[in-house]
């Protein structure tokens, strides 16, 4: 008679036997593997150099299992993962074993793909703290560490190792940032003589449960009562929000608030507080919390972002401070006074006092009258004395604005160049903290360091001709205020028609400057992305007004001094807002080509854009009345005048003569629209300016360069609609128009000899190109292109 067990098919016998055998096999090759490799780090050293005699009978190895353990070991533990190895005998032990005893697979499989981790973590370890020990790390490890190090360095292996085990961990053991908080419990209402307490513990709670980072911040609470927003204190951002209840709500503390007597509720449900708070003590939480994070952490400091920043150092520029002293040649002196009271006395104006004072490139003679002379007889004579001094450059001011006296400038026979090293390294420039965007110009007449804040100006408007010094006037300013601003504080706009006289900022990039969205190049040379940015920070403008509404300031001073003391709320879009220094170095290029259309965004950035820290210079060498428009000169108070070829020149960029009696090489006149200063501009070379560029451009800067809004431009537009089909006269149409500068289809009538309906058509293809404006009813239409050159430009783009 058959058992229950006689009557299980042969082939299932068959596979537990097999199952049996391979477990037995399996244990047996764990073990021997086992041996062999503990074998093989005890022996390696001596059994390796037997590998290479593998079938040589006559030579024996240390190793328990022979050649075959020792090769064993050399493959996996020396040119293999190091001591990780005994990962493979532990698998196969864990395999035999679950053949003999059954157990949950997913066991199993935990601890494959704990140990595949450990199986890459290990060596590297090992070959990075013990670099010379190959057993432990192996070949494996070895090359791992080698390679990361050529990238990453030293410090980097480390960081890469320990982020990559605290990763493991938290996964592993499912760490949450909740559960590193202590317990949390419900705080209710207390007595009106109990809030004080209260209040003292909620600011000690916030000082004591987080660090906070130097982003957190707190908004201004306005309203007669203060409501607590939830808050996470794994962020850094903490702010108060303003809505009119009188209740403190949903306050997540980090740990217990010592406060008496607690309510303890649900604690699944999140903590809140709910208190109500009666004045006084409501004033006390406002002081108390928002200024918590300033008085335990200190105000937002905006250089964090770029901490290493270095500025570069003075010793980049130029030290020429032995050709600065000035040599007073009192022979000189002596004669241009007696010539100047020769001349004088020869015209029966007689001179009660005259004195000198020594410039680097200029010496004012000041004089007094005797009594009765008339100012504009003497002011009349400027040719005379400037004849008698045989003299270029003579400039009479009468008087002078304060003193007076009437001044006389005669240029020294020997002039002082100023170095740029002279005027950053000046007591005036390195102390004074009072100037938001200081300029260091060159020095005054009396040998003074002149220094302005081109925040107050506040936009600035430059022309000379060429040669005069004003492209080195440009280097000056931006050097001046590189060497005083942070990157995080100040950005440039850079527009150089001409290519050449900018790029050498190209290297500060991502440190100093900004650029539209996409741009390759931040420096400006293409018109039409000339176009674009000005329409860029006209709507970077309007945002930062929306900001300072919303902040309650008028200023940009005042909107960064409330975003550092923590009262704005970066969740609300506030942030910290850089200066930003548009320069345009050739203006009237940009007029001939652009127009109105360059003319227009400026215009409106000079007049409004002040409040909001965005401030332009302008240079030209052209200072006509069709590039210095009124409205440029109506918003550009201030304003620096090199030596210019006529009086008219002179009178369109200063409103004065003066310019034109200048002597070059840097000598110019600066005024902010009341008195006229004459100073020598600072010189600083090119290979100076490449030297500062060099040494910012090779320290850490931002991903990028600071993006300025998108902007689609009007020709954009117009390059979407379809005028393939347009009039064959559209061209010949266009012209007409930008030549009589007025739009309307009576003139092309007369002028191409057409009708009216196909004159219509015609004036409607060229608004919609962009080239008149649009319908104004009896008033002819706007010309939007002011010159033919500009409308070759369109034509081309058609």
């Amino acid at each position: 008679m058959l058992t229950e067990e006689n009557n299980i098919p042969n082939n299932t016998n068959n596979k537990e036997v097999l199952k049996t055998v391979l477990g037995v096999i399996l244990l047996s090759f764990s073990f021997l593997l086992f041996l062999s490799f503990i074998s093989f780090l005890i022996n390696w050293q001596e059994d390796q150099s037997q590998l290479s005699n593998f079938f040589n009978r006559g030579l024996k190895t240390e190793n328990l299992l022979g050649k075959i353990g020792t090769t064993l070991g050399d493959f996996f533990i020396f040119n293999g993962i190091g001591v990780m190895a005994f990962f493979l005998p532990i698998l196969l032990l864990l395999i035999g074993i679950r053949i003999f005893y059954p157990y949950n697979v997913n066991y199993l499989k935990k601890y494959i793909f704990k140990g595949l981790f450990f199986l890459s973590w290990v060596p590297v370890f090992f070959a990075f703290i013990l670099p010379n020990k190959p057993t432990l790390s192996g070949i494996f490890g070895f090359e791992i560490n080698d390679y990361l190090n050529s990238y990453i360095g030293f410090l980097g292996i480390g960081m890469v190792l320990l982020t990559s085990l605290l990763i493991f961990l938290i996964l592993e053991f499912k760490i949450k940032a909740s559960s590193l908080q202590l317990n949390k419990k419900i705080i209710s209402e207390k007595e009106n003589n109990e809030n004080e307490t209260i209040l003292e513990d909620i600011t000690t709670s916030f000082l004591e449960t987080e660090d906070l980072s130097n982003n957190a911040v707190f908004d201004n609470p306005i309203s007669e009562s203060i409501h607590f927003e939830k808050i996470d204190l794994n962020s850094s951002k903490y702010f108060l929000e303003e809505p009119n209840v009188k209740t403190i709500n949903q306050i997540d503390l980090a740990q217990k608030l010592p406060v008496n007597e607690p309510i303890i509720t649900n604690e699944e449900k999140s903590t809140s507080i709910d208190l109500v708070i009666e004045k006084p003590a409501e004033e006390i939480l406002v002081d108390k919390i928002k200024n918590v994070a300033v008085e335990k952490f200190g105000e937002f400091d905006p250089t964090l972002d770029l901490p290493n920043f270095k500025h570069p150092p003075i010793e980049l520029l130029n030290d020429s401070s032995k050709s600065e002293n000035l040599y007073v040649n009192q022979a000189e002196l002596e004669r241009n006074k007696d010539r100047i009271v020769e001349t004088l006395n020869n015209y029966n104006i007689g001179i009660s006092e005259i004195k000198a004072t020594i410039g680097p490139t200029v010496t004012l003679y000041e004089i007094i009258p005797t009594a009765g002379i008339r100012i504009a007889r003497i002011k009349n004579l400027e040719d005379d004395i400037a004849l008698s001094l045989s003299a270029l450059g003579i400039r009479i001011i009468a008087p002078i604005p304060g003193k007076g006296t009437i001044g006389i400038e005669v240029p020294n026979s020997n002039p002082r160049n100023v170095s740029m090293r002279s005027v950053i390294a000046s007591q005036k420039f390195q102390n004074d903290n009072s100037m938001e965007l200081p300029l260091a110009l060159g020095k005054t007449i009396s040998n003074e360091t002149f220094i302005t804040d081109l925040a107050k100006m506040p936009h600035l408007l430059m022309a000379g001709a060429t040669g005069q010094g004003k492209s080195v006037g440009l280097n000056a300013i931006i050097t001046s205020l590189i060497y005083k601003k942070h990157p995080s504080q100040l950005k440039f706009v850079f527009v150089d028609p001409k290519k050449v006289e900018l790029t050498l900022y190209n290297k500060i990039e991502r440190h100093y400057l900004a650029k539209l969205p996409g741009s390759d190049d931040a420096i400006i040379t293409d018109n039409t992305k000339v176009i674009n940015t000005l329409n860029s920070l006209c709507i970077e403008m309007d945002k930062r007004y929306e900001l300072l509404k919303d902040a309650f300031v008028r200023n940009i001073k005042e909107y960064n001094t409330k975003f550092k003391e923590r009262k704005l709320n970066p969740q609300n879009g506030h942030l910290y807002l850089p200066y930003i220094v548009l320069i345009v170095d050739e203006f009237a290029d940009l007029i001939m080509t652009a127009g109105k259309e360059v003319e227009m965004p400026i215009a409106r950035l000079a007049q409004l854009a002040r409040a909001v820290g965005i401030h332009l210079i302008i240079a030209t060498q052209r200072p006509s009345v069709n590039v210095i428009t009124g409205i440029i000169k109506a918003n550009f108070p201030a304003r620096i005048a090199f030596r210019v070829t006529s009086k008219i020149d002179s009178r369109t960029i200063l409103d004065s003569s003066g310019a034109d009696q200048l002597i070059g090489k840097g000598d110019m006149l600066f005024t902010t629209g009341n008195e006229l200063v004459r100073i020598q501009c600072a010189f600083i070379d090119t290979h100076e300016v490449e030297e500062i560029t060099e040494f910012i451009g090779s320290q850490k800067g931002y991903a990028d360069a600071y993006l300025l809004p998108e902007y689609e431009s009007d020709i954009e537009k117009i390059n979407g609609v379809d005028l393939s089909q347009r009039d064959a006269l559209f061209d010949e149409a266009a012209k007409v128009l930008v030549i009589a500068q007025q739009g309307s289809a009576s003139l092309l009538q007369r002028k191409l000899k057409i009708g009216y309906n196909r004159a219509g058509r015609l004036i409607d293809e060229l608004e919609m190109a962009g080239i008149v404006g649009p319908f104004e009813g009896s008033k002819a239409r706007q010309i939007l292109v002011s010159d033919t050159m500009q409308l070759e430009n369109i034509l081309s783009k058609i």
